[in-house]
C-alpha cells in the first residue's frame, strides 16, 4: 500500500507540521495553541498504530523502508525504517508525546505558543531517532533533539532551570563529538577499503572493521550512549535535569531520551562492532557500571526528601538492568531489555505525572509536607498504587516481565550478576513501598492537604492508558515479545559472527554455569 512507504516520514513530521501551524496562530489564544498541539500529537499516535497493525513479525528485515537521495556527493540519503527493536520505542514516543502534551494543558501558562512548538519538534527529533539508517540523518536527529529539550528546561523549569538545562546540554553534547568521530572513522575507514562514500548504517561495515578500530569506535560510541542512559558514573546530569524540568519535560526525559542510550547499543555497538562487543573487558566494564547503577540508584533514592529527586534516581537503577541485560548477550536478556525501555518508559514517566499532579496542587514535591492523602484524594491514591507496583515489578504488570527476562539473561552467563539485580529489585520495593507509606497513609498533618482536590477528567485522561498498557504487558506480553524475536536474534547472530580481528585471537564471553550457551536464540513463540 501507498501509505507503508511513507508511514514513517508521515510520523516523523507531523508533530512539525503542528508546530508550524502553531508558529500562524496569534500568541493570545491559547485554546487554539493547545488545541493545534494536542490534534497534531494525537493524530502522530493514531497514525503510528498502523506500524504494528501492519508488522511482519516473523522477519528480522527492516519494514516501511523509505530512501531518497539527500547529498549524494558525500553519500547521504534520507533513509528511514524500523525492525522489531525500534518498533515499540516509536510507539511509546508517540504516546507519551500526546499524553505530555495533554498534561501540559493546565499547568504551563506562560509562554504557551513557544512551550508547545519545543514540545513538537522534540517530537520528531525523538521519532527521527529511532527511524534513521543513515548515519549523518541519525546524527542530525539526534543533535536537533537536544535543542527542544534544553529550551524546555531552561524556560519553564524550576528555580535552578539555567543550571541544569546547561549541564544537560554540555554532558550529552560531549558524548555527541566523540560519536561524530567514531562515525567518521568508520565512514573512511569504508572509502579506504572500498573507494565508496556513504553513510547507511549496513554498507557503512560490510568490508569489516580490524579490531583495533572496532576498540577505538566502541569506546567513542560508549561515552556517548553510556551519557545518555545515563550510566553510572555519567547520571549525574540526570537528577538535576529532572527536578528542574516542567512535568512533561520530565517524562519524555525518562520516557523517551534515556532510551536512546540503550537503542545505541542495540542498534549500533552490537552488530556493528561485534569483536569489541564481545570483549571481556568491555563486557566486564559494562556489567560492573550497571550493577554499580542498580543498587547506588536504589540507595540513594531511599534518602531523598523529594519525590521527584527520588524517581530521577530510580531511573539510574531501572536503567542498569537495561545495559545488564543487553551485555548478557542472549536472547532472554536482550528481549528482557527492550521490554524494560518500554516498561520503564511508561512506569517512570507516570510517576513524574503523578508528581507533577500534587505539585500543581501543593507547589511543593517534599515527601514531609504530604501524607495522608489517600482520604482525601481515592483516585490518586489507586493510580499512584498501581504505578508503583509497576515500578517496583510485582507479577502481572509490566515491570515484573522485563525484569524477570534480564536475570533469566543474566543468570545464564554469572549467577552473581543476577544476584545483584535481585538486590537492586528487593531496594527499588522498599523506596517505593515507603515513599507511598509517608505520602498516602498517615494522619494529615499539614492542614492544605485537608481540601485537595481529585483528579479531574483531563488528568485522568493521561493516567489510565498507561494503567491499561501496564496491566497488558504484565499479563500477556507475547505480542511484545513476538514482534522483537526475530531482531534479536538476527542481532545475536551478528555478535557471535566469526571475529575480524587479525591481530589476536577471537575474545570469549565470560565464563559460563555449567551447560549454559552463550547467546542462544530465541524460539518464537505462537
Amino acid at each position: 500500500m501507498v501509505l507503508d512507504g511513507w508511514i514513517l516520514t508521515l510520523i516523523t513530521f507531523l508533530p512539525t507540521v503542528g508546530a508550524v501551524l502553531i508558529l500562524l496562530v496569534p500568541s493570545g489564544r491559547l485554546t487554539a495553541i493547545r488545541g493545534v498541539a494536542l490534534a497534531s500529537s494525537t493524530a502522530t499516535f493514531v497514525l503510528s498504530l498502523w506500524i504494528p497493525w501492519r508488522f511482519n513479525m516473523a522477519t528480522a528485515d527492516m519494514q516501511f523502508v523509505q530512501q531518497l537521495p539527500w547529498i549524494p556527493a558525500i553519500g547521504v540519503s534520507y533513509t528511514v525504517g524500523l525492525d522489531g527493536i525500534s518498533l515499540w520505542l516509536v510507539l511509546l514516543t508517540t504516546l507519551l508525546s500526546a499524553i505530555s502534551v495533554l498534561a501540559s494543558w493546565g499547568p504551563i501558562t506562560e509562554r504557551v505558543k513557544e512551550y508547545m512548538v519545543f514540545m513538537l519538534l522534540l517530537e520528531t527529533g525523538m521519532l527521527g531517532v529511532f527511524l534513521s539508517l543513515d548515519f549523518f540523518l541519525f546524527y542530525v536527529f539526534w543533535e536537533v533533539m537536544l535543542v527542544p529539550m534544553y529550551f524546555l528546561i531552561g524556560v519553564w523549569g524550576g528555580p535552578r532551570k539555567l543550571y541544569a538545562a546547561i549541564k544537560f546540554f554540555l554532558f550529552t553534547l560531549f558524548g555527541s563529538v566523540l560519536m561524530l568521530l567514531g562515525i567518521l572513522a568508520i565512514f573512511f575507514y569504508h572509502h579506504a577499503q572500498t573507494g565508496e562514500y556513504t553513510f547507511n548504517i549496513f554498507r557503512m561495515v560490510e568490508p569489516g572493521l580490524p579490531y583495533n578500530l572496532q576498540w577505538w569506535v566502541w569506546l567513542s560510541f560508549f561515552i556517548a550512549f553510556a551519557i545518555k542512559v545515563p550510566m553510572f558514573p555519567f547520571h549525574t546530569w540526570l537528577p538535576d535535569a529532572h527536578v528542574e524540568a516542567p512535568t512533561a519535560g520530565s517524562v519524555i526525559l525518562a520516557g523517551v531520551l534515556l532510551k536512546m542510550g540503550t537503542y545505541g547499543f542495540l542498534r549500533f555497538s552490537l552488530p556493528m562492532l561485534p569483536d569489541a562487543s564481545r570483549s571481556r573487558e568491555f563486557i566486564g566494564l559494562i556489567v560492573l557500571l550497571s550493577i554499580i547503577a542498580i543498587i547506588y540508584g536504589a540507595m540513594v533514592s531511599m534518602v531523598q526528601p523529594d519525590m521527584k529527586k527520588l524517581i530521577a534516581y530510580s531511573s539510574v537503577s531501572h536503567m542498569g538492568f537495561v545495559t545488564l541485560g543487553i551485555f548478557a548477550l542472549n536472547a532472554q536478556g536482550i528481549q528482557g531489555s527492550i521490554l524494560q525501555m518500554v516498561n520503564h518508559g511508561l512506569s517512570t514517566g507516570a510517576l513524574f505525572l503523578i508528581v507533577g499532579l500534587i505539585y500543581d496542587r501543593r507547589h511543593t514535591r517534599m515527601i514531609a509536607d504530604l501524607g495522608g492523602l489517600s482520604s482525601v484524594m481515592p483516585v490518586y491514591a489507586t493510580c499512584f498504587a498501581i504505578i508503583m507496583l509497576s515500578s517496583m515489578g510485582l507479577p502481572g504488570l509490566n515491570g515484573f516481565v522485563g525484569e524477570i527476562l534480564i536475570l533469566l539473561g543474566a543468570f545464564r552467563v554469572d549467577w552473581r550478576w543476577a544476584a545483584a539485580g535481585a538486590i537492586g529489585i528487593v531496594l527499588g520495593a522498599a523506596y517505593l513501598l515507603w515513599l507511598y507509606q509517608r505520602t498516602m497513609f498517615g494522619p494529615i498533618t499539614h492542614p492544605e492537604n485537608r481540601t485537595l482536590t481529585d483528579l479531574d477528567g483531563r488528568e485522568l485522561a493521561t493516567l489510565l492508558p498507561i494503567i491499561v498498557l501496564c496491566f497488558w504487558i504484565g499479563l500477556y506480553p507475547m505480542p511484545f515479545l513476538n514482534a522483537m524475536t526475530p531482531s534479536v536474534n538476527k542481532v545475536i547472530r551478528q555478535v557471535n559472527a566469526k571475529a575480524l580481528r587479525a591481530e589476536a585471537p577471537a575474545p570469549v564471553l565470560p565464563p559460563l554455569l555449567p551447560g549454559a550457551r552463550p547467546a542462544e536464540e530465541a524460539k518464537p513463540t505462537r
